[in-house]
């Protein structure tokens, strides 16, 4: 499956680009990227995306798990999170929120494909 607009939340600019390129090179529309849980929920409310890709490490004081429940609670939105933190306790407070998968950074474009595909057709 390809097509469908994707919210990219990622606070590190290159990577943001990164995801940004595969996505497009894979059919789907970036709807935007932002780096902050405020930002991110404002944009995800006002453009209902298909899908939000989520890093959980964000700077400010609202994480991607935060920013995440408030998106999936208010529009049910598929939520996945793109991620360098695998501890337990970080993967444990991010399942609670019924995310639609877990990547874990470095990923390849394979991966990236099949976890939004997996996503979008649930």
């Amino acid at each position: 499956m390809s097509g469908g607009r994707i919210l990219i939340v990622e606070d590190e600019a290159i990577v943001a680009m990164f995801i940004g390129d595969l996505l497009d090179v894979l059919g789907y529309e970036v709807e935007a990227s932002v780096t902050n849980g405020p930002d991110a929920v404002r944009l995800a409310l006002d453009t209902d995306p298909d899908l939000v890709l989520m890093d959980i490490n964000l700077a400010g004081s609202m994480d991607g798990i935060e920013a995440a429940r408030i998106i999936r609670e208010q529009k049910n939105i598929p939520v996945v999170f793109v991620t360098a933190y695998s501890d337990e306790a970080t993967r444990k407070r991010a399942e609670a929120i019924g995310p639609a998968g877990y990547l874990l950074k470095p990923f390849k474009q394979e991966e990236l494909n099949l976890i939004i595909d997996s996503a979008l057709s649930s």
